[in-house]
């Protein structure tokens, strides 16, 4: 049996893993890379293998970093059948489809500039087309049902806490006689969220495939509904809004019961929240009907007290596009939920826009910010962005929330981990950057005694019955951090030529100014070689 991991391997996005068992193919999520360009250039390369001989794709949950390959796979070949959760099946049938409009948007913007520089015409990745045919493959599968899906291999889902049908895939395969457990941990959640149950508990797998998101560190343990209401309650009292971005699925129906709680309590004033993003919209229609999913504290109140969280009266969606561009001639604060997640694409780029230069308002982040992503540069400090082809400079405060992560931290999986009464072979720590794997990695071993590998892009693995052998990928690539730094130097490297110009225009301007301007490049160089020397120590 062989299982190659073909994504998540050393970041967190691309989630997708290739099992061979005797002649059979199949795949464990077909995910879309997201992040830099670098990264996201991986989505263009070849499979490692061909689509038309995948017996069948069994799908965690339908984030785009675990799903949106799909109508590519099954465009190129793939014939065969998505196994997947009916919440799963039911969200994936909005996010594809929004998926490969991007992809169409995207392809169609870059070839207008590439026409004017003489480049040849690309095409998307995938279309609205294609993704509504992969639909046609999806097979919804219930919870904890064992189902024999080939006289090698029989699937069950398993509860995992993340967002609305979210799941562990388990896999027992006969392989030479032998039975082997694999389990796929998928996204797993934090316990304890609005509205999702909390992840199943698991006792036993021969082999673990475990997710290390936040595997080198705590949530804040505050209380992330207080400090939501505190930074609402701030940038009320300063005229500003507040803007989300958040991701469509999962993320704001957890901010609505939130806020929800808080107009309940009087702990927030009565302003208008709106949903700015159609996909967000449709995905919350999805939750409202899958009620059976809820936790118990979820579902009570929504059928004995009769009241449903994600509905309130301050509560208004944006679903046009006069809509989404009126909210910003507001002349009253109110807090601005939109995708992407990362701020990377869509309507949350023109709330940024209109607001990032504020220092009255608040943007407010809620979940994983990838490398690259311009989510993760507002964090880091960056000063100036460019949104739509225009600097903007970032006044407005940047804050995170943690404690509204879908997944599960440090502490919370190693509770988990806990639950094993027969300890796996081994455990693959992978869907994590590196900074989050190794320390990780290195707790499961110290404190469970059970080896762990983090696998590399294309790293394979031999599983016979408890022991396992791994092939080295021999696959020859850029990293993608290089490639991202790559991009940032480049960046840097046109902005000095502006800037060199405009130093010489001085000096020819005030000769005098000579030695200031030289004082200062000289302390430019020196603050390079003591940042190289500080992070080479």
């Amino acid at each position: 049996m062989h299982l190659t991991f073909l994504g998540a391997a050393g970041m967190v996005t691309g989630s997708s893993y290739l099992l061979e068992v005797g002649q059979k193919k199949f795949l464990v999520d077909c995910g879309m890379f997201q992040g830099s360009k670098a990264i996201t250039a991986l989505n263009r390369r070849p499979f490692l293998y061909n689509p038309a001989d995948i017996e069948a794709v069994f799908l965690t949950h339908a984030h785009i970093d675990h799903s949106g390959l799909l109508p590519r796979l099954c465009n190129l070949g793939f014939q065969g059948t998505i196994y997947a959760t009916k919440a799963t099946a039911e969200l994936s049938s909005i996010m594809l489809p929004d998926s490969g409009h991007i992809q169409e948007f995207e392809a169609e913007l870059a070839n207008r500039k590439g026409q004017r520089a003489g480049r040849k015409p690309i095409e998307p990745l995938y279309t609205v087309d294609e993704a509504y045919n992969c639909l046609q493959q999806f097979s919804p599968m219930a919870y904890d049902t064992a189902i024999k899906i080939s006289d090698e291999v029989t699937l069950t889902f398993r509860e995992a806490g993340h967002i609305l049908g979210s799941s562990m895939v388990e896999i027992v395969a006969v392989e030479n006689g032998e039975t082997t457990k694999i389990l796929f941990s998928g996204d797993l959640g934090q316990p304890d969220q609005p509205i999702i149950r909390n992840p199943a508990v698991i006792e036993q797998a021969d082999y673990l495939i475990l997710e290390s998101t936040y595997g080198d560190r705590i949530h804040d343990p505050s209380d992330p509904i207080e400090k939501l209401a505190q930074y609402i309650n701030e940038t009320i009292e300063q005229g500003g809004n507040v803007i989300i971005p958040s991701f469509a699925v999962g993320r704001t129906q957890t901010l609505l019961y939130n806020l929800y709680t808080l107009f309940k309590e009087g702990l927030i004033p009565k302003i208008p929240v709106i949903i700015d993003s159609p996909l967000a919209i449709s995905a919350t229609e999805i939750f409202l009907k899958n009620s059976q999913e809820y936790d118990r504290e979820a579902y009570d109140l929504l059928y004995k007290d009769q009241e449903h969280p994600l509905q309130f009266p301050q509560l208004t969606v944006a679903k046009t596009a006069e809509e989404s561009k009126a909210i910003n001639n507001l002349d009253h604060p109110a807090i601005i939920i939109s995708a992407s997640g990362m701020a990377d694409a869509g309507r949350i780029l023109h709330h940024l826009k209109h607001n990032l230069w504020r220092p009255e308002s608040t943007v407010l982040f809620v979940g994983y910010q990838a490398q690259g992503s311009m989510g993760r540069r507002l964090l880091e400090g960056i000063k100036k962005v460019r949104i739509m082809g225009e600097e903007i400079t970032v006044k407005a405060r940047i804050a995170n929330l943690e404690g509204f992560s879908a997944h599960a931290d440090k502490e919370q999986l190693t509770t988990w981990l806990s639950n094993f009464t027969s300890k796996p072979a081994n455990i693959f720590v992978v869907h994590g950057e590196h900074q989050m794997s190794e320390p990780f990695a290195a707790l499961i071993t110290d404190k469970f005694n059970i080896p762990t590998y983090i696998p590399k892009y294309g790293d394979s693995v031999t599983l016979t019955g408890r022991s396992w052998q791994i092939e080295p990928s021999a696959i020859i690539e850029f990293e993608p951090a290089v490639q991202q730094l790559r991009e940032v130097l480049d960046e840097m490297e046109k902005e000095f030529g502006q800037y060199r110009s405009k130093m010489e225009d001085l000096v020819l301007i005030n000769g005098n100014k000579l030695q200031d301007v030289l004082k200062r490049i000289d302390k430019i160089r020196k603050f390079i070689k003591k940042t190289l020397s500080d992070l080479w120590a």
